[in-house]
């Protein structure tokens, strides 16, 4: 059932995954306006949202060098508190995106049904890239159309995985205590993910 909801997964929830949770709302709205459609209808299409495997940081806002960054791309950091990861987030995700091989584990003991929907961020963008975006449902700035392709297209990308573990290159580094120039690192690969994913959803 629209919106097509896509949970982002790392350790405390303060750092990487609300930056990709944002960067990919934001790229969502950048391609509705391409479309002449208003970057406010974003929320009905897409849901992205985030948690952490540990709750240490609950209820804490996000990490001041990843805000930064996603202040200085244009994305929206009011409104983030940090949450632990439970069951019934994973179980309402159309797809779920972990910061690193070992998270995903984790969601997958979590929930074992979730395996076919659950990717490293990296290897989600690196099989994207083997889609035939062709063989998906017709694309449309609306919550079922979007839906339909986004399902899809998980369904696709799971097929191209062809049970395949992760590679070593698709984690995340932490960037937890170091500088900006780490977290600007680490957003740039999330782009590189976050960007065709909301491109395959709406071209």
């Amino acid at each position: 059932m629209p919106p097509f909801t896509v949970l982002h997964v790392c350790m405390g929830n303060i750092c990487r995954s609300p930056m990709a949770e944002r960067l990919l709302a934001l790229a969502v709205r950048e391609r509705l306006a391409r479309r002449g459609v208003d970057p406010a209808d974003a929320d009905a299409l897409l849901h992205s949202h985030s948690a952490g495997t540990g709750g240490w940081h609950a209820g804490e806002e996000m990490n001041p060098p990843a805000a930064r960054q996603l202040a200085a791309r244009g994305g929206d950091v009011a409104g983030f508190a940090a949450r632990k990861l439970r069951s019934d987030l994973i179980d309402a995700a159309d797809l779920v995106l972990t910061a690193t091989a070992d998270q995903q584990e984790y969601v997958v003991a979590l929930r074992p049904d979730s395996a076919s929907r659950t990717f490293v961020l990296g290897e989600f963008g690196r099989l994207l890239a083997a889609v035939d975006a062709a063989g998906l449902p017709p694309a449309d700035a609306t919550g079922d159309a979007v839906y339909a392709r986004g399902v899809a297209l998980v369904a696709a990308v799971h097929a191209a995985r062809e049970g395949a573990a992760p590679l070593h290159t698709d984690d995340l580094d932490d960037p937890w205590g170091r500088g900006d120039q780490c977290f600007s690192r680490v957003a740039d690969e999330i782009e590189e993910t976050v960007h065709p994913l909301a491109a395959a959803l709406l071209p």
